[in-house]
């Protein structure tokens, strides 16, 4: 039986974070993830999660300035102070409320920076990432994005989340695998999937295109569903879709 965590930046979102978590545990999830949980402060977060019953399993650094294009700080190796903030507040957030995983969001490539070095300093800034989260027993996630959406964006592909875990050696980093950005940006979903399952510390799933739940567009999910069950995936299944018609409509998926 799979284990199932809802998104709340993208689900449930004409209620406010408290009553997220209230219908996420009514609606049958068994916990909670979220993309930037940095206006709530961390105790109270941690108090609205415990009073629920429900662990926050993910969240991810702050994006930057996102009315200015950023969408991460580790590729840019200009912003590195910056980028060390948003680890430490990323951390430390992730400490009070009890969540194990961070996802240390890659960025842009500027257009005044070499796609090498924009990597060079990628690299560098997951490695400094992991050897900070392993002080605090925290797993550091990498996402590939799909180039379509986020035709700037670093990190696109498997093979390069895969390699460089190769690479840094850092057991405490792993792959969100996020299999909406696999198929639309790089297809053949089962095969790729199942390459990137040994390096993954949680999966996130959408349907393509729309980004909508589950059965909504042309992903295959029970072949997708019977071949992490045939793989024993035994981790959690983020639900981080936009509902095509409101959340609850739309859960028949699970």
């Amino acid at each position: 039986m799979f284990k199932f965590s809802a998104n709340l930046s993208t689900l449930f979102q004409d209620r406010p974070l408290a009553e997220r978590i209230a219908a996420a545990r009514a609606s049958g999830f068994h916990a909670v993830e979220m993309w930037f949980p940095y206006d709530v402060p961390p105790a109270r977060l941690r108090d609205t999660l415990l009073a629920h019953g429900l662990p926050m399993i993910g969240i991810n650094t702050a994006p930057g300035n996102v009315n200015a294009g950023d969408w991460g700080l580790a590729a840019d190796p200009r912003r590195r102070s910056a980028f060390i903030e948003s680890l430490h507040e990323a951390f430390e957030y992730a400490q009070v409320i009890g969540c194990p995983n961070v996802h240390v969001m890659a960025g842009i490539v500027d257009a005044s920076l070499s796609h090498e070095a924009a990597w060079d300093a990628y690299r560098a800034n997951i490695d400094e990432a992991c050897g900070m989260a392993a002080r605090h027993a925290l797993t550091v996630m990498i996402e590939p994005l799909n180039s379509v959406d986020r035709p700037t964006y670093l990190l696109t592909k498997q093979q390069q989340a895969i390699a460089l875990i190769e690479t840094l050696k850092r057991p405490n980093l792993k792959i969100m695998l996020d299999l909406f950005h696999v198929q639309r940006g790089e297809g053949n979903l089962i095969e790729r999937m199942l390459a990137s399952l040994p390096y993954a510390a949680h999966i996130q799933i959408a349907d393509v295109p729309g980004r909508h739940e589950p059965g909504t567009g042309e992903i295959n999910y029970p072949k997708v569903f019977e071949a992490l069950q045939s793989a024993g995936w035994s981790g959690w299944i983020g639900a981080e879709y936009f509902p095509a018609d409101g959340t609850q409509a739309g859960l028949g998926w699970m």
